[in-house]
């Protein structure tokens, strides 16, 4: 999904933005705005036509640098007060992943409640919070929110709403033809990733909220990546701790360029541990996703292969750790990019729109803490 924005190295949580670099008009680099709702002749069916997105090719924006994040759900009230009062109800997805949340709106909440948003998503990985009024503050403000928790990260190739690229769209029009295309080359529309990995600090607690969706269809479904790195034997988890993978932005850029769309900001790629550490929970995740991750650091290239493609066959096959989310209006999804993955799915073709708007605050880098053996498990003994 999204990168990063480029900044003033300033030792702040949300070090200001500087100001895109744009083409002098009438330049070899001055090309096109690409503008979604021209393209729709002016008149739209969206409901939000002002999130509707904007691809300009004049801004670009210089290498990230890198920033001390403050995590928000370390030190919070584990008893969530100021998060969930006693008129709101929170109910599991699944045992071990993801919860759905009514009677509480994010946009009022206080600093301390903030504070717990952050610990609550990180235990529970992923939280739907119904009846929200996200999509009709004025964009500005849904920033501030999202700002709390991070820097916010410019995507460099996906459309935003005009002025404001710290927003990242998903934005499809449920065409069949579209469906066609978009499994062309592949099978099913199941794509797991974690945003941005290739980032040196990429995404923790992040936020997606819908303006149009199909009436039914369109899902994101998430997975656990504790709960992967759990479900290990103890002699694989204690051989991944140390190794690093790759994680490319290089595929995402080329992809964009070729076909005709925009890349703000140079490509990069960065190794990152392949079990990461949340510092809220001090619980260890595997930090490998398909969209991102290429090969492991010091392995031949088929040692790599092979442990790789396990790794991402045991994420994307963990049914019993996965949840998928329905979405329906008014509806925002808070994840923990640190310790998950996601995959959206295309799965209608009834022409209508589904149209979502990403806050990505960036964290910290991520690393690992010492492995800790484990005690191996008793046989059990037959007793008559």
């Amino acid at each position: 999904m999204a990168p990063s924005i480029a900044e003033i190295p300033e030792k702040t949580e949300n070090a200001p933005i500087t100001v895109p670099v744009k083409a002098v008009e009438g330049s070899a680099e001055a090309t096109k705005i690409r503008r979604v709702i021209e393209e729709e002749g002016g008149k739209t069916t969206a409901s939000y036509p002002n999130y509707l997105p904007v691809w300009d090719h004049n801004e670009k924006y210089p290498v990230l640098e890198p920033f001390e994040h403050v995590e928000h759900g370390l030190n919070a009230d584990p008893t969530f007060k100021d998060l969930l009062p006693s008129s709101s109800k929170i109910t599991k997805l699944t045992p071990s992943t993801g919860s759905e949340v009514t009677g509480v709106q994010l946009s009022k909440l206080s600093a301390a409640g903030k504070d717990q948003l952050a610990l609550l998503v990180a235990q529970r990985k992923v939280v739907a919070f119904r009846d929200q009024d996200f999509a009709d503050l004025p964009i500005q403000e849904a920033l501030d929110f999202g700002g709390y928790f991070g820097r916010h990260h410019i995507h460099p190739t996906s459309g935003n709403p005009e002025g404001y690229p710290e927003i990242h769209l998903v934005h499809r029009d449920g065409s069949k033809s579209e469906f066609e295309s978009f499994l062309a080359n592949r099978n099913s529309a199941v794509g797991w990733h974690s945003d941005v990995t290739y980032e040196q600090q990429p995404p923790g607690t992040t936020f997606l909220y819908i303006f149009d969706g199909p009436e039914a269809g369109g899902d994101t479904a998430f997975v656990n990546q504790v709960e992967a790195y759990n479900r290990l034997s103890p002699a694989l988890k204690e051989r991944l701790h140390g190794l690093k993978a790759v994680h490319s932005g290089f595929e995402q850029a080329e992809g964009s360029r070729s076909r005709g769309g925009v890349v703000r900001r140079e490509p990069v790629q960065t190794e990152h541990p392949l079990v990461r550490t949340h510092p809220a929970t001090g619980e260890k995740a595997l930090f490998v996703n398909g969209g991102f991750t290429r090969s492991i650091v010091g392995l031949r290239k088929e040692e790599s292969d092979a442990l790789l493609g396990f790794l991402l066959n045991h994420v994307g096959r963990g049914i019993d750790y996965q949840v998928r989310v329905r979405w329906a209006p008014k509806t925002v999804v808070v994840w923990d990019n640190r310790v998950t993955a996601h995959s959206a799915i295309v799965d209608w073709i009834t022409g209508e729109r589904r149209h979502l708007a990403r806050i990505t605050p960036q964290a910290e880098r991520p690393y690992e803490t010492p492995y800790v053996s484990e005690p191996e498990p008793k046989p059990e003994v037959f007793k008559a």
